[in-house]
């Protein structure tokens, strides 16, 4: 982490996903810009490696057991981060699943389990932290996209760009109903990210190749390349900012 900075002091933030890959980076680089943030996720073995991460370097944050597709487990977790700090400012839906079945092949469990991640997660999530933006006077929503939210993309599965299509619509439309409570609400959809996640996926031989080949910029997507996306929605640089879906892809949907 590097020299703190204020582009988020004084704010409170919750990141669904922020134990470990992209999730981390976001809750490392709000923490060095002040923020207090809230480690949502299941995986509190990880989530301690990154609050541990955070605290070494001056930065507050905390973690709160959170399973995204669980009613209950939203209420819970808004309980805890408001028991602890009184509100909430900036809530970023990053937790998704990818199961990569083509549509002919995929099982029903798959798709359910997509559904509940991907969609109803940050459907909840948002459900339960607009009453307390709200009482703050206002906050701002982040959901992580998808360049699949935007195309189609000949690289993935149908199940997981219906999911990450929803997510850019379910946006648009929390940005317009709620812009009257100060609430913004916006989308980042990058395209692959580089991650230990897709480490896996490029042990596929060629398949590192072909996902670079389709980006202008000729390389993937950096972990910090979208938290400091994330990081400029989130903060007040970004008061006017509402129901864009960015893309974060080195130009791949430009082209």
């Amino acid at each position: 982490m590097s020299a703190k900075g204020t582009r988020l002091k004084g704010k409170i933030a919750l990141i669904t996903g922020g134990a470990q890959g992209l999730g981390a980076s976001m809750a490392c680089r709000f923490a060095e810009e002040d923020a207090v943030v809230f480690i949502g996720d299941l995986n509190e073995g990880a989530a301690e490696a990154t609050l541990t991460e955070i605290k070494a370097a001056g930065g507050k944050a905390f973690f709160v057991k959170l399973d995204v597709t669980s009613e209950e487990s939203w209420i819970n977790a808004m309980r805890a981060v408001t028991g602890e700090c009184g509100r909430l400012d900036i809530l970023v839906n990053n937790a998704g699943i990818n199961i990569r079945e083509p549509i002919e092949e995929m099982k029903m469990e798959s798709l359910d389990a997509m559904m509940a991640v991907n969609i109803k997660g940050p459907f909840l999530g948002s459900k339960h932290c607009i009453p307390v933006m709200r009482n703050n006077g206002g906050g701002s929503i982040i959901n992580m996209s998808s360049v699949c939210g935007l195309i189609g993309h000949r690289y993935t599965t149908e199940a997981y760009t219906v999911t990450k299509g929803a997510i850019t619509l379910l946006t648009k439309t929390i940005a317009v109903r709620y812009a009257k409570d100060n609430i913004r609400c916006n989308c980042i959809n990058p395209s692959t990210v580089n991650t230990p996640l897709t480490e896996e996926l490029f042990k596929i031989p060629g398949r590192r190749e072909e996902r670079i080949g389709e980006v202008p910029l000729g390389r993937l997507a950096t972990a910090m390349d979208v938290a400091n996306a994330a990081l400029f929605l989130a903060s007040d640089e970004a008061a006017f900012i509402n129901g864009i879906a960015l893309p974060v892809d080195g130009g791949t949907t430009a082209d």
